[in-house]
């Protein structure tokens, strides 16, 4: 296999077998949910593990959609080694439990470390996680990863949120029964005080959702593009901003004219196109990739060789109208990776201030 940039007269024929294997990239790195707890103390944030624990993510997210966590509170508090929320809520001065889901089978892959999340159990029944969660102070593993089948653990709190779980487990702690016996309490008093909506811990948990960062689709996209990692490919992409849909023509390019008769197959010179259309949300496409073979750049006759058919999914990520990201899994290929797109214009930022300001006319 001769390099893409060599010259000479076989070098010049660029397959799009040629073009992707000399592109394979590493897999796109896969984005965490991340959940905002809102406590009285602070807020803080916790990254889930989607992948490690996707039965227990999806459980605890059901409870989170379902807003089953407002008005919840922290019911259980061991300095030293956890907190514990998500079993009990508090309205109108009286104590409720929340609705439970069917049990989570257990899904025990990481161990219980300082700032890491887990779901609490029944004793001797690994299956019968519901709703309680439990934040892990310290280095429990030695604790916790052998006891009942492991403590599944599905995330972690990330940054700074530590210090607002630190606080949590440094108030005082009271003994008010059942299963209250370690309930940590904002300036409670003692005695026969009521405790009250003041005196606990309150948290509601919510999926964090990112601040919209979406251009607008329109003839600024248009147009072509090309790779900045190489001059022997390109794109012809349309945005149809009314359907919409987004359609792109990805090609690579020669000199040399294929011999009379060849077939129009993969890895053959006169095979030059990838096709892909799909729709679009926000600043990201994902487009089904459709193989088409035949025609040649330097002949105006129309193609009497195709075909077609599903290989696989092209996402293309647009960090402005003149600069973007394609992702490409072609599993009918056996190929992807990620390549930078850059649109072809003679002043790309003016270009796009242009177009941005007279839409918002």
């Amino acid at each position: 296999m001769e390099p893409m940039n060599r010259c000479g007269s076989n070098a010049h024929r660029l397959s799009a077998v040629l073009f992707f294997a000399a592109l394979l990239a590493a897999p796109a790195p896969i984005l965490a949910t991340t959940v905002v707890f809102e406590t009285t103390l602070g807020d803080f944030e916790v990254e889930l593990f989607d992948e490690v624990a996707p039965l227990t993510v999806a459980n605890f997210l059901n409870y989170v959609n379902d807003g089953d966590y407002e008005n919840t509170f922290v019911h259980r508090s061991i300095p030293g080694f956890v907190i514990q929320g998500g079993a009990f809520t508090f309205a109108d001065n009286a104590v409720g439990t929340v609705p439970t889901d069917p049990p989570v089978v257990n899904e025990f892959n990481r161990s219980n470390l300082r700032g890491t999340i887990a779901m609490a159990k029944l004793a001797d029944q690994p299956d019968s996680a519901t709703a309680s969660w439990f934040i892990n102070l310290a280095d429990n593993s030695a604790d916790l990863d052998s006891q009942n089948g492991g403590f599944t653990v599905f995330g972690q709190v990330t940054g700074d949120g530590m210090q607002v779980v630190d606080a949590i487990a440094a108030l005082q702690v009271w003994n008010a029964g059942s299963a209250f016996t370690d309930l940590p309490l904002i300036d409670y008093p003692g005695g026969n005080v009521p405790v009250t909506v003041d005196h606990l811990v309150f948290t509601t948990l919510s999926v964090k959702q990112e601040p919209s960062s979406a251009i607008p689709f329109n003839a600024g996209l248009n147009g072509s593009w090309f790779n900045a990692g190489t001059s022997g490919q390109g794109i012809f992409l349309e945005v149809f901003p009314d359907i919409p849909l987004i359609f792109i023509a990805w090609f690579t390019y020669d000199t040399s004219q294929a011999p009379d008769g060849a077939v129009a197959v993969i890895g053959h010179p006169n095979h030059r196109w990838l096709t892909a259309q799909g729709g679009f949300d926000g600043t990201t496409a994902v487009l089904d990739v459709t193989l088409t073979t035949g025609g040649l750049f330097d002949d105006p006759a129309p193609t009497s060789n195709s075909e077609s058919g599903s290989y696989g999914t092209i996402t293309i990520s647009f960090q402005d109208c003149a600069n973007g990201t394609m992702e490409y899994d072609l599993p009918g290929l056996g190929l992807s990776g990620s390549i930078p797109l850059t649109r072809i214009a003679n002043d790309n930022v003016s270009l796009c201030e242009q177009i941005v300001t007279s839409l918002q006319q």
